[in-house]
């Protein structure tokens, strides 16, 4: 963390917790939990009294369940702590992922499916993190395989994907030597 160079004082500290769980079943679980809360007093809307510091205003957990290809198999929240009585309602708005797959388009289906009053902004924003949750989980069974020959495929949609993954760098140079390209521009 860094140090300020201005003093400061927090006002509001929001916590993600994400984890894999790999089930008995031979199915998969992703949770995530989103914990908002105010270091200082402050009013909530619809209060008359100010709610005091370190109250907690949100306490969400989404989990999701899904196969080894990210279908997902349920989906479900629960808000323990909320700014409004109503939001505990839109515990019940998760269906809608049930039958889809967390790969590319996820966060566009999730927005499309649960955008605006069909859902809870915050479990939205959830969603995104636990699909890359997910694909980091199940991680140790694609490296495991993506070097077999009929997994060319694989090793292809790798390069480029990211930074380390770049054809010109060193990483392909060393994993898949025939995928590597000569960097253009000092690349490392």
């Amino acid at each position: 963390m860094s140090v300020p160079t201005v003093p400061r004082k927090e006002h509001h500290h929001r916590q993600i917790d994400l984890r894999f769980y790999h089930r008995e079943d031979g199915l998969f679980e992703v949770e995530g939990r989103l914990i908002d809360r105010k270091t200082v007093a402050f009013r909530r809307q619809l209060s008359e009294v100010d709610s005091p510091p370190g109250d907690t205003l949100h306490d969400i957990t989404v989990t999701l369940v899904f196969d080894q290809d990210m279908w997902v198999r349920d989906a479900r929240a629960q808000m323990q702590a909320t700014p409004f009585d109503i939001c505990p309602g839109a515990e019940s708005t998760l269906s809608p992922l049930i039958g889809l797959q967390m790969t590319g388009g996820w966060n566009k289906n999730v927005r499309s499916l649960l955008q605006g009053e069909r859902s809870c902004t915050h479990i939205v924003e959830l969603l995104g993190p636990l699909a890359t949750t997910a694909y980091q989980g199940l991680a140790p069974m694609r490296l495991a395989t993506i070097n077999q020959p009929q997994n060319a495929a694989q090793r292809l949609a790798k390069v480029d994907s990211c930074y380390a993954y770049s054809g010109e760098r060193t990483v392909v140079a060393r994993l898949w030597p025939e995928l590597h390209r000569p960097p253009t521009s000092g690349t490392p």
